[in-house]
């Protein structure tokens, strides 16, 4: 393999491995934080006219948020929060979370548009992770490999 193509190679393999590690550890970060922090709720799955959005397999999820506490003004209403739960990822989406379904999830009181489903409601999300991580060091042990390859 040419010099040049061979460091070009090893470079970007290593900048895509290490920034899917630092992705990878940053989601499963926010996602244990939301869990253990957040706001646990009942929410429903709504129906979806879009297109795009009936492929997605994260369901578009419903749920109340109450008002927020202090602040001026009488009469304070709820807030409906339409959002996707973070860190969904199976090729396709599964049958219990068919259009108005419950589903438990639990919310970041500060951003409640960041919503994890809840512990119970996750199936295989280690193994999933774990698959990520593990692409993203092979990538990086590719570049590496290559790099140190061009550096003899």
């Amino acid at each position: 393999m040419d010099t040049t193509t061979a460091t070009v190679g090893g470079l970007v393999l290593a900048l895509f491995g290490g920034a899917l590690l630092l992705w990878c550890a940053a989601e499963v970060r926010l996602r244990h934080r939301v869990r253990r922090r957040g706001v646990p709720v009942v929410a429903t799955v709504v129906a979806e006219n879009d297109a795009h959005g009936r492929l997605d397999s994260a369901p578009l999820l419903s749920f109340s948020v109450p008002p927020a506490v202090g602040g001026s003004g009488a009469a304070r209403i709820a807030e409906l929060v339409l959002t996707r739960p973070r860190g969904h990822t199976p090729l396709r989406r599964p049958e219990r979370f068919a259009p108005g379904a419950s589903v438990r999830v639990c919310y970041d009181p500060d951003r409640p548009c960041r919503a994890v489903l809840a512990a119970g409601e996750v199936g295989r999300a280690a193994a999933v992770d774990l698959l990520w991580s593990a692409l993203g060091v092979a990538c990086l042990g590719a570049g590496a490999g290559l790099l140190a390859a061009v550096g003899r």
